[in-house]
């Protein structure tokens, strides 16, 4: 059993990095699952099988690695969203990404509702991180539950559910491609419009130096960040937490019109706290909860379900087509990892859309989640 806090601190390291490296040596058991729900479940089993003890260190560790890291995180992912470019996309992708993410949030509020009865009564603090997930990613979900102060168990709940619905409707969408033409002329779609293809922002190699200068910025910034909102009355959906979160992504937008954000890393370093919270996040894990999981299963399969019909009708309306759709919905559901597949799946000149798409749900999906699960709580 593990009780200091350098022994788990690598014990987090290496549970954070293991997946990662296996996926490049083995990619096809990764194909579906990412790298990172194999550390959260890996470290879920860890913890409760006793691997390590909440010794005073233990704990000390947890606390400063979910008050430190995800401010610090939140900077880097918003660091890679350039406004201006997200703009470009134009008002009828736009319209389709805001008709996707309304479409989930609606879709997950009518699915609350009705599998209530089911679900425990803080069910609101999983629905809400899988609200913003399937606006965002995996790192919103994580945001929103600290922004909200959910349980492990209810973040546990929601990550299980976001990882069985995913694994379904990545599917499903793969396999309409090649509906396209019969749905297009159902809806009397016009097509997409594609973008050019963006130049990478600096082809320099990533040094340590990248590493370091990425890793000491961002966590001054979140310090910082943590230190300001300390300083503004807590009140509502704003708590400390939140205006945390808000200042770290504010000051990543500022830093991303400027020439600093060219330097090489800020993605990796991002991807690889992303990997850290979560482990840390799993440590804590325990199976209170757990048992309404399936009932969450039932009701992520529900949210689904809506958002399809919405985007049906979206598309009827605005003439969306099926491509346009489909990665508006994966650039949501699943994020930067899936959405730009599916694009490629359907025409390749629309990768960028795609990618553009994810982006902003990476900006927009903790605030989707906090309000998704404010609103909520005040039902519940």
């Amino acid at each position: 059993m593990i009780a200091s806090g350098a022994g788990f601190i690598a014990a987090v390291l290496a549970l954070a990095g293991l997946f990662p490296v296996l996926a490049v040596r083995w990619p096809r058991p990764f194909a579906v699952i990412p790298p990172i729900v194999w550390s959260y479940a890996a470290t879920t089993l860890l913890a409760l099988a006793g691997a390590w003890s909440q010794s005073p260190p233990v704990q000390g560790v947890q606390q400063e690695a979910s008050a430190r890291l995800m401010p610090a995180l939140v900077f880097l992912l918003m660091v890679g969203c350039d406004l201006r470019a997200i703009l470009a996309l134009g008002p009828r992708a736009l319209g389709a990404f805001g008709c996707a993410s309304g479409s989930v949030l609606v879709g997950l509020t009518v699915a609350w509702l009705v599998w209530r009865p089911w679900l425990p009564a803080d069910a609101w603090q999983a629905v809400g991180c899988l609200g913003g997930s399937w606006v965002g990613g995996t790192a919103n979900l994580a945001a929103t539950g600290q922004a909200i102060g959910a349980a492990p168990a209810m973040v546990a709940t929601a990550l299980l559910a976001d990882t069985v619905c995913y694994a379904a409707w990545v599917t499903l969408l793969f396999a309409t491609v090649a509906l396209a033409a019969p749905f297009d002329r159902f809806v009397r779609a016009r097509p997409c419009t594609a973008l050019p293809p963006r130049a990478p922002a600096d082809g320099a190699a990533t040094t340590p130096g990248h590493v370091l200068c990425w890793l000491a910025a961002a966590l001054a910034v979140g310090l910082a960040a943590r230190l300001l909102a300390e300083t503004l009355p807590a009140d509502g959906p704003f708590t400390v937490g939140t205006w945390t979160l808000l200042f770290a992504s504010l000051t990543g937008l500022a830093v991303a019109v400027t020439p600093l954000a060219r330097l090489p890393g800020a993605a990796g370093v991002g991807s690889g706290l992303l990997a850290v919270a979560v482990v840390a996040l799993a440590t804590q894990g325990d199976v209170r909860g757990l048992e309404s999981a399936a009932w969450m299963v039932a009701a992520g399969f529900t949210a689904l379900a809506v958002h399809a019909l919405l985007m049906l009708a979206a598309a009827r309306g605005f003439g969306f087509d099926l491509a346009l759709c489909g990665i508006a919905s994966l650039a949501s559901v699943g994020g930067i990892a899936s959405a730009p597949l599916l694009a490629a799946a359907h025409r390749r000149d629309l990768v960028p859309v795609a990618v553009l798409m994810a982006l902003l749900g990476y900006l927009l999906g903790t605030w989707a989640g906090i309000g998704l699960a404010t609103f909520l709580s005040r039902l519940a």
